[in-house]
């Protein structure tokens, strides 16, 4: 492998616009499937319910907990009526960390009004971010349950409807804190995971919650260069021993997404936290340690999350899958389809 493996211009690819799903699949577990297997080479069109057929008794499989928070928010300035959007990308106890826009207009000391609510600039983070602070007494999630909207990502271009708050979230969303759906995670219908369960399967949890950093664009041609921004994440001590045993047994650990990845990366089987902010960035090449094979789904020309299913499967594999992908039409980004790199 050259020098081309770190240049971003590396993990472009051409996306016909109409291929960008604007709405999630009638049911979950229709969503098609690629199955990409590495060794030897081979692709397989599926339908995401017969993921069962590639999961074996003993396998563990992980998925991503985290629950979406209604995070934006619109509002206005007290000083001059001035229109505004917040995106809440975290919350640190009671105070809410935001992106605002006009970003030069919510300076420290401004307030904002939200449905009657206040929000106090604090100060500003790096990043262009805001601290904020809730006027009341009122918690911040039940005022972003109350006044928020479903963030989805910019690419579907409608606003949220009332389908969003059902679909753009997981069914084992448990514990609230993301601004963006753990999307691989999406395809998964409660009778899908009891099915796999009576295979044999075991299937465990992690949370990390979804940052924009995740879907930040790679602005360097040198991805080396690229900093993720670190997103929080905890893998409990039933999750770790369950992997630990598996993988002891020479069974395998198939993630459910990048953020379960990346957070079951980051603990490397307990050389590294369990708990914290990860900062992960994983591009090629790069050597797994806990992942054996991955559900996912399929990401955008230069993001991060291409670069990591690159670093899985390799570049020129994910490229011929890809190029497949797009010639049967399937559907990309957040509401698209799945693959399974195996």
């Amino acid at each position: 492998m050259g020098e081309e493996i770190y240049r971003i211009s590396y993990y472009d690819f051409e996306l016909p616009k109409e291929l960008i799903a604007q709405y999630p699949s009638p049911k979950r577990e229709e969503s098609r499937l690629l199955v990409l297997r590495r060794d030897p080479f081979a692709i397989e069109h599926r339908i995401f319910r017969e993921i069962v057929e590639y999961l074996s008794p003993g396998d563990v499989l992980v998925l991503n907990k985290t629950r979406v928070i209604k995070a934006r928010l619109r509002g206005r300035r007290i000083s001059t009526g001035g229109k505004v959007e917040i995106l809440v990308t975290e919350i640190r106890g009671n105070k809410i960390i935001a992106m605002v826009r006009p970003g030069r207009k919510a300076r420290p000391g401004e307030a904002i009004e939200v449905g009657g609510e206040i929000l106090e600039v604090l100060e500003y983070l790096e990043g262009g971010k805001r601290v904020m602070r809730l006027k009341s007494e009122m918690e911040p999630l039940e005022f972003l349950e109350k006044y928020g909207e479903t963030p989805l990502p910019p690419y579907v271009r409608r606003p949220p409807e009332e389908i969003d708050s059902e679909r753009y979230q997981t069914v084992f969303a448990e514990v609230p804190g993301s601004v963006a759906a753990p999307t691989a995670g999406l395809h998964f219908s409660r009778e899908l995971l009891e099915e796999i369960r009576g295979r044999g399967v075991a299937i465990t949890y992690v949370f990390l919650h979804v940052g924009p950093g995740t879907f930040r664009p790679v602005k360097v041609e040198d991805v080396r260069q690229h900093k993720m921004e670190g997103e929080y994440f905890e893998i409990e001590e039933e999750t770790r021993s369950l992997i630990k045993e598996a993988k002891a047994a020479g069974k395998r650990v198939i993630s459910c997404g990048t953020t379960v990845t990346r957070a079951l990366e980051t603990w490397k089987l307990g050389e590294g936290p369990a708990g914290g902010y990860s900062e992960l960035f994983i591009y090629p090449p790069y050597r797994f340690r806990v992942i054996d094979g991955m559900i996912t789904n399929f990401h955008l020309p230069r993001s991060t999350p291409l670069l990591l299913v690159s670093a899985l499967a390799g570049r020129d594999k994910i490229k011929k899958a890809y190029q497949e992908a797009i010639e049967q039409r399937y559907r990309f980004f957040s509401y698209g389809d799945a693959m399974l790199i195996i």
